[in-house]
């Protein structure tokens, strides 16, 4: 149950920077009460799993699945680079968060 939450959070933060974009692009209160529910959301779940989970590993994963999800997001949304070492070094984020599964 922990991973999962843990998993939640992180699509939480991904969704939480999403909206700071769309806030720098809109300046809405829509798209700033959307940013803080987002952010409010990763943080609920991610203490949840940090009740189970140690703190490093899931701080560490939470932050790559948030960090190379915003990547991904912009890459697919916004029209941001999808440069091959790009990419690579997304997989190596995502490559780490799931070796500290693998060894918690």
């Amino acid at each position: 149950m922990a991973w999962g939450s843990l998993v939640v959070a992180g699509l939480f933060e991904m969704f939480g920077v999403a909206m700071i974009n769309k806030l720098h692009r809109d300046q809405s209160w829509q798209s700033l009460v959307l940013l803080i529910l987002g952010f409010g959301a990763s943080f609920v779940f991610l203490a949840y799993a940090m009740e189970t989970l140690p703190m490093g590993t899931a701080y560490a994963v939470w932050t790559g699945i948030g960090a190379s999800g915003g990547a991904i997001l912009g890459m697919i949304l916004y029209g941001e680079s999808k440069d091959w070492k790009r990419i690579i070094f997304i997989v190596m984020v995502l490559g780490a968060a799931i070796g500290l599964k693998l060894v918690s």
